[in-house]
């Protein structure tokens, strides 16, 4: 945490980091769940069955709700990161464009960098800068 940034501040922007990733997690598994032709089509052109995309679709729910509750965050991260590693591990499989490759670890930056910000035993965890 820099020196002029405020406990306050680094506070919000680590909860509007975290917001972010779980509102798009959270609507990225509940399309899923409803599996609208879109999903199917994308699921499939990725190399899994029709049939996987409810399974994969409650880990993604309930990596993201563990994520969520402030308790259970740091383990929601840790099985985040394993779903987006697996997301950007497909579409590296299939030669999928720079931006799908990058957006879950755009995601994995919100989710971890999020809960750095808010969460100051994290920070004690792992410091990334020199104390004075």
């Amino acid at each position: 945490m820099a020196s002029d940034t405020s406990p306050k501040t680094t506070l919000w922007i680590g909860r509007v980091l975290s917001a972010v990733a779980i509102l798009f997690l959270l609507f990225d598994g509940a399309m899923k769940l409803f599996k609208p032709a879109l999903v199917v089509e994308a699921t499939t052109r990725l190399g899994y069955s029709e049939s996987s995309i409810i399974p994969i679709a409650v880990v993604l729910l309930a990596a993201t709700v563990l994520y969520a509750i402030p308790r259970t965050a740091v383990l929601g991260a840790i099985l985040l990161t394993g779903y987006l590693g697996g997301a950007v591990a497909t579409h590296i499989r299939v030669s999928g464009s720079l931006f799908e490759i990058l957006f879950p670890v755009i995601m994995g930056v919100f989710v971890w960098g999020g809960l750095y910000l808010r969460d100051a035993r994290l920070r004690r965890l792992i410091p990334l800068h020199q104390g004075d």
